[in-house]
């Protein structure tokens, strides 16, 4: 990380006999107690003839910081986004439980998923409900993040959500409370095939997962699919543990830091046998994601299927700053099982399954059944083939 220079201070010495003064220049405090930066927010601050938000300038430097080193991976936190990012690597939130997705031209919202259980399930909202005022606000044309931002509040506290529902206009009211996002989500398909959707590597992923897999096992799967297209990655410590569950004794995750610092997890022997298994993998399958395919592949206990993953090799540690906000920054590099970069290259699966934008986006929302699913099919036909004699 480039450092930034701090200014010196020149020291005028006048000692021409019979000379005068002819100007005086201003020189701002001592600069050699203050960085660039500090000198040029003091300078805003107190000569700028218009307002200047010093939390604002802040921000926009430490952005810029972190910018400048070129990593895509590492990035910064302002203060009042903390929470949020808190929120989602706790894989929980204080809200209302909807899945919720932009539709063109604006005309609302539509409510992909409702959580079952949750505050919107309760209240009485359906999956297929058109999402157009929150507390008498109308939300037409507006994003999805402030939206979602309009939605959220304090646990226990009540929000008035209005849906458009076969012509009818609706309004729900609805509890907010603690809402718990599923990570590891387990579906039995037709031919005793278990698909296992594993949203992301952070809190509960390993304990849901796991779970996920043995009921499918418990209820008959003979082949076992693991969807981890969309998945932006998350802990290793996660990772490691699904890894462990399913794989044989050997080498899992292998890591160097910022110091040389070397380490090497590793799997016992317990794992799982005599079970076909194929990942479905996209670009938008990052870090743990991608690299779970990979270690699968490696073991040659899985076919990847799907498209080409984007290629994350290095690793992130999220640091609190004094202000409340922080930064994620890339500390280390990793490699496979193999001791395997996937940095700028990423998987290139074994089959390939490209799909258009159009349907790219339905499958996110999870609009796209699984008997519709392209690449869900390929993976059944792939496990198919490599399971006939």
């Amino acid at each position: 990380m480039k450092r930034f220079q701090k200014f010196m201070s020149y020291v005028i010495v006048a000692t021409l006999a019979s000379m005068v003064t002819l100007a005086l220049c201003q020189q701002p405090a001592p600069a050699h107690q203050q960085s660039k930066l500090e000198q040029l927010e003091q300078l805003i601050l107190d000569k700028f003839i218009g307002e200047a938000d010093k939390t604002a300038m802040e921000d926009a430097a430490a952005y810029a910081m972190v910018e400048s080193l070129g990593d895509r991976w590492s990035y910064y936190i302002p203060a009042d986004q903390y929470s949020a990012y808190l929120e989602q690597m706790e894989n929980s939130y204080v809200g209302i439980g909807v899945t919720i997705q932009v539709l063109e031209d604006g005309p609302g919202f539509l409510v992909t998923k409702v959580n079952d259980g949750g505050p919107a399930s309760l209240a009485g909202m359906l999956p297929g409900d058109l999402m157009v005022a929150v507390d008498g606000t109308d939300v037409r044309g507006w994003d999805a993040e402030d939206t979602s931002a309009l939605v959220k509040g304090e646990e226990n506290t009540t929000v008035d959500i209005t849906v458009i529902r076969e012509g009818e206009e609706i309004t729900l009211t609805v509890t907010r409370m603690l809402v718990q996002t599923p990570v590891g989500i387990g579906k039995m398909l037709e031919g005793n095939i278990g698909l296992v959707t594993i949203v992301n590597f952070d809190n509960r992923c390993a304990e849901e997962t796991i779970a996920a897999i043995d009921s499918l096992l418990t209820q008959g799967a003979e082949k076992l699919i693991f969807d981890v297209r969309f998945n932006p990655g998350g802990y290793v410590h996660e990772l490691c543990a699904v890894l462990d569950y399913i794989l044989p004794e050997g080498d899992l995750f292998r890591s160097v830091n910022y110091k040389g610092d070397e380490s090497l997890e590793t799997s016992d022997a317990k794992c799982i046998q005599g079970i076909p298994m194929a990942v479905l993998v996209n670009g938008e399958s990052y870090s743990a994601a991608e690299f779970f395919a990979a270690a699968l592949r490696e073991y040659d206990y899985a076919l990847v299927v799907g498209e080409p993953t984007v290629g994350k090799g290095y690793f992130q540690q999220t640091y609190r700053l004094s202000d409340g906000s922080a930064v994620g920054l890339s500390v280390g590099r990793y490699t496979t099982p193999k001791g395997v970069s996937l940095a700028n290259v990423g998987i290139t699966p074994d089959v390939e399954v490209p799909v258009d934008e159009a349907l790219f986006a339905q499958i996110y929302y999870g609009n796209v059944p699984a008997d519709e699913d392209p690449q869900i099919l390929a993976a059944i036909e792939a496990l198919n083939v490599a399971n006939m004699p």
